[in-house]
């Protein structure tokens, strides 16, 4: 019995692990399938062990928990999760329950949208707040942001008192690559599919941030309404419809379960050429009387049920492995496979993870091997299924890209090339150095990098500063008048006056943000110390580590970014530290910043706290000495009570600092 509970207690805990990677934080680390199973798994032992009950186990919750960046919304009718299937039998039996309660029930069935549900509510036909599921009891209030969706109706066409229905927000796949392909280039970790996306996209402080990412929505149910009767659920559909929603997609009404399988299957063959995610299909009960009678468990409806597509799996050979260098320096393996069709398309290419993945199962080129598609968006290589080849492929030890030598450091799987002008880099490398907290060249945004690279103007970052008025001018490109031309100049030249802090940064040394950079002009005043600087030295520096040491250490061992440095010099780049300590009042007292002060930017009360001998620190510890905290300061508030470390605001900065 010892080994039941353990294993009982096992599952709790991993589910609740990946239940709030996936809900709360946007960023799951195991597929729906192996979740689904261990689910099902403790759900068993929980039947056939009532004396190991827990309230609190992850069997009895519906969803995640509402975040709180967002004032929380009470439902006044319950957002429930579904029943899953894995199995025709598993519907069968679900029609055999419905039928021991109701007679003669007709099913509605549709396909299952993988999105981020949510509930809309309408007030004289107005759409007046949105929120999320949360917990299936409270969600959080996301109007702002459904509001910029626009298939979300703002007004009805038709005027009814009330109406609260729900939908599935999602993000259609087209959408899902451009966000991803900026995402690389501005050197961003990103998505993992679009569901991630949806709902990372849906929780962003910043509507204007939402709107660009492109979401829709499939409104698949009315929670409840006045002024209006409504007596089945393909009635309330083609309702929704007449009232202006984007309702969900081929709902067909069927007598029989066995009908609506031969749906359920249909529906699966086709769902990789869909222009969005379906995670499964869903049978309804249709008439509304029947599905009061049917009534629900604590945790789902018993007139529903969701039909799991599991992960389609398939055999091929392994015909090549191709290495390609990523935007942040990643070395990349991709699989180059014999041709075979999987979850509705023809796979002939899919992702090989890594060299510590490579080397766990066993692969080098000719083997056969076994490949599904993540999430059914991407193709992977899930194991060896048998060995054709001697030996396992190993990573070159050069960059395919521009030869540097490749390092790997340590706790990471990546193979990386820290050139900072490796080809494959550089459009990455660009917008990261002209950016704000970097060297802050205005007019040298994405997009206008992105077209002096293709017209050969930029080959290597130092030739930013080798940019004149006639070399742009010379390439004739369309939208760039003689103001426009000379406002990049003035900007270029501007930059050269930079902190040593900014120029740190913007040579996106790996592990260095713009507080590291300012740390290292503050301790070593000039680069040409900081080259020579070993890694002893460097660690010495307060809220250093041996990783961001090691980093530093690492870039200025390379060549190529000696060179660079080299030629800034030469260009008229400031490399000196201009920080000059003016007072030491705040000598030996750290800083930590939070929230959104009434006047002072962030940035100008760290220039200030810097220059009266202080420093800053991003995060809250026993060595914090002050928290200054503005608007909406979070977590890190907390956490100083928590320590009963000073908190002040900016009137009594400001007091501190006359």
């Amino acid at each position: 019995m010892d080994n039941i509970k353990t294993e009982i207690e096992e599952l709790r805990r991993t589910l609740q692990y990946h239940s709030d990677r996936y809900y709360n934080d946007d960023a799951p680390e195991i597929e729906d399938y192996e979740y689904d199973m261990m689910m099902r798994r403790l759900k068993a032992l929980e039947e056939e062990h009532p004396e190991y009950d827990d309230p609190a186990s992850p069997t009895k919750r519906v969803g995640g928990k509402a975040d709180n960046s967002f004032e929380s919304v009470v439902h006044t009718v319950r957002m429930e999760s579904l029943q899953d299937a894995f199995s025709k039998e598993e519907l069968f039996d679900f029609e055999k329950r419905v039928k021991d309660t109701v007679s003669s029930p007709k099913y509605c069935v549709e396909p299952k949208i993988d999105g981020l549900s949510v509930s809309l509510e309408y007030e004289n036909g107005v759409f007046v707040r949105g929120s999320t599921r949360g917990d299936g009891n409270v969600g959080e209030d996301v109007t702002g942001n459904l509001r910029v969706i626009r298939n979300i109706p703002l007004r009805l066409k038709k005027n009814i008192p009330y109406i609260e229905v729900r939908g599935e927000v999602y993000m259609p796949k087209k959408s899902f690559d451009r966000v991803v392909d900026r995402q690389l280039i501005n050197g961003e970790k990103p998505f993992k599919n679009p569901r991630n996306a949806a709902a990372g996209s849906l929780r962003q402080k910043d509507s204007a941030v939402t709107a660009s990412r492109g979401l829709d929505i499939f409104v698949f149910n009315v929670q409840r309404a006045e002024g209006v009767e409504l007596n089945s659920h393909k009635e309330s559909l083609d309702f929704l419809k007449e009232l202006g929603f984007n309702t969900v997609p081929e709902y067909t009404l069927v007598d029989s379960v066995a009908k609506a399988v031969e749906i359920i299957e249909s529906i699966g063959e086709k769902r990789g050429e869909l222009e969005y995610d379906i995670d499964g299909a869903v049978i309804k009960v249709d008439d509304f009387a029947m599905r009061a009678e049917l009534g629900s468990t604590a945790k789902f409806p018993k007139w529903a049920i969701a039909f799991k597509y599991p992960p389609e799996e398939k055999q091929t050979k392994l015909t090549d492995i191709e290495i390609a260098v990523g935007r942040t320096g990643v070395l990349t393996p991709t699989a180059v496979l014999e041709p075979v069709h999987l979850a509705g398309t023809t796979v002939s290419r899919a992702t090989l993870h890594n060299q510590d993945f490579i080397n766990e199962k066993g692969i080098n080129i000719g083997d056969i091997i076994t490949v599904r598609k993540a999430g059914d968006i991407i193709p992977e290589v899930l194991c060896l299924n048998e060995k054709r080849s001697e030996g396992v492929f190993v990573y070159p030890t050069v960059c395919p890209s521009c030869g540097s030598e490749v390092v790997k450091e340590d706790g990471e799987a990546a193979i990386r090339c820290i050139n900072p002008d490796c080809p494959a880099q550089l459009l990455r490398n660009l917008i990261h150095f002209c950016s704000r907290d970097a060297m802050d060249i205005e007019g040298l945004g994405p997009s206008i990098l992105e077209t002096f690279v293709n017209n050969g103007l930029i080959e290597k970052t130092e030739d930013i500063y080798s940019l004149t008025y006639d070399k742009i001018a010379s390439a004739d490109l369309e939208g760039f008048g003689e103001k426009s031309i000379k406002n990049i100049i003035s900007s270029v030249e501007k930059s050269k006056k930079n902190d040593l802090g900014k120029l740190i940064f913007a040579l996106g040394i790996r592990h260095i943000g713009s507080k590291a950079g300012a740390l290292l002009a503050g301790r070593f005043k000039e680069i040409e110390t900081l080259m020579a600087a070993d890694f002893g030295k460097i660690l010495e520096i307060d809220g250093f580590g041996e990783v961001m040491a090691q980093s530093v250490v690492d870039f200025f061992k390379n060549d190529k970014s000696r060179q660079l440095v080299e030629s800034l010099i030469e260009s008229g780049v400031n490399t000196k530290s201009l920080v000059k300590v003016t007072d030491t009042r705040f000598e030996g007292k750290t800083f930590v910043l939070t929230g959104t002060l009434p006047t002072l930017k962030r940035a100008e009360a760290s220039a200030i706290i810097e220059r009266f001998g202080g420093k800053t620190s991003s995060s809250v510890s026993k060595k914090t000495d002050f928290v200054l905290a503005g608007e909406e300061a979070g977590s890190k508030l907390d956490k100083a009570n928590a320590l009963g470390i000073e908190i002040i605001d900016e009137e009594r900065f400001m007091e501190m600092i006359k």
